[in-house]
């Protein structure tokens, strides 16, 4: 599978992430075919070769025709340019799906409706044509899936059509919200709401880079003069392992051992870190030193939610530390699906290669408690029964 990791070291721009697939080797005579499907004109859009503190790259430029440049448009005139584009499916579900998501940010900072506000940052054309051509130049590149590193917003004050704002921008930073985020004090807006819609809805996690064979590197320029290279690096490369018929995923593993805590807490850990939406929570019995029994405890959880669950584990246990590190994981196909049964629809866990065969089907544990209960039998005896059922299902299915 092909994949792309963004670097984002000075931050990111629409045209930033257009200037680095370009570098790394999109032709732009296909980008501008893709573009073209929109049926807009009064623009054009070229590369440079540029350098950075040394470090060279390439710069996209979207030239509009000065009388036309501050037309402002709302989300369902976008919308509807897209819908009738010649674009692909997939190209015109992702760029809609960014607007959307750049529309409810601004929306939200400006107190209104996402239907209902004109602003320019969705109604210039060039924001038009980064956001089509990111996910276009993506698809042309043959990319299956976009990582992204912690992303670099910059500091200080920015001036835009609303006046002076601070950095990151609010509808940047509403943008970001859940996403690993720094600042070194590098004055300037380094990530822009264009940037920050484009990464956050394409990218499937953020974090180190995955494990990948690089095969081509783009730097994509910005045009601002920062302290640091003012510069997007994208690598485009394979998976390191190929898993046909699975899902992989990288998760960060949390751990503290605690051996001085009422064991009565723990329960209260575990729902609250399950409810805020960590993968997985266990405990396992160790032996410390001096042969002190002790409790490990471990946490799956997503890259962007390390740092409020260590706060939780540190603040509500008597973990006086703990470790993390990043993991790959590999998943079956699974999903849940009601079964009829002699007790009535139950739900079902069902997992499997992904479109083909499948190779567990358990009932859920919730739902054969409450049949027991319900009607005072075994919980086991409920087991049985419903696993009975599954052979009449999977018979239903093949038949299908």
């Amino acid at each position: 599978m092909k994949i792309a990791y963004f670097d984002c070291f000075a931050g990111a721009s629409g045209d930033m992430i257009l200037g680095a697939l370009l570098d790394a080797g999109l032709p732009l005579k296909t980008l501008k075919a893709e573009i073209d499907k929109l049926h807009l004109d009064h623009y054009d859009l070229r590369v440079e070769k540029t350098v950075k503190k040394g470090i060279s790259g390439s710069q996209a430029i979207v030239i509009i025709d000065e009388r036309h440049h501050h037309y402002h448009r709302c989300l369902s005139d976008i919308k509807d340019i897209i819908k009738k584009s010649d674009l692909s499916d997939n190209i015109k579900e992702m760029t809609i799906k960014i607007f959307t998501k750049l529309a409810e940010a601004e929306a939200k900072v400006h107190h209104v409706s996402p239907d209902r506000v004109h602003f320019h940052e969705i109604g210039a054309m060039d924001t038009i044509i980064d956001i089509v051509g990111s996910v276009a130049g993506l698809e042309a590149l043959g990319v299956d899936a976009v990582y992204c590193s912690s992303l670099h917003v910059g500091s200080g004050m920015v001036e835009c059509a609303h006046g002076t704002l601070p950095v990151p921008a609010p509808a940047t930073l509403e943008l970001i919200r859940g996403k690993p985020v720094y600042s070194t004090g590098v004055k300037g807006e380094l990530l822009t709401p264009t940037g920050a819609a484009i990464l956050t809805t394409l990218s499937s996690s953020f974090g180190p880079m995955p494990g990948m064979t690089v095969e081509t590197i783009g730097y994509g320029a910005g045009r601002s003069e920062p302290a640091i290279p003012n510069l997007l690096r994208v690598s485009v490369g394979e998976q390191a392992i190929e898993w046909e018929g699975y899902d992989t995923e990288r998760v960060a593993v949390i751990e503290t051992v605690i051996d001085d805590m009422n064991p009565q807490i723990y329960q209260y850990i575990m729902e609250k870190l399950l409810n805020m939406g960590v993968k997985d929570i266990f405990l396992t019995p160790v032996y410390m030193k001096k042969n002190r029994p002790g409790t490990l405890v471990t946490v799956l959880c997503s890259f962007e939610m390390v740092t409020v669950v260590a706060d939780i584990l540190i603040r509500e246990t008597t973990s006086i530390g703990l470790r993390w590190h990043i993991d790959d994981r590999i998943k079956a196909d699974r999903k849940i699906k009601e079964i009829q049964t002699p007790y009535g629809p139950m739900r079902f866990k069902i997992s499997g290669i992904k479109g083909g065969k499948v190779l567990n089907i358990f009932p859920e544990y919730e739902d054969c408690k409450r049949i027991a209960a319900e009607k005072n039998i075994p919980i086991k005896e409920v087991m049985i029964k419903a696993m009975a059922s599954v052979s009449s299902y999977q018979s239903q299915a093949s038949e299908k």
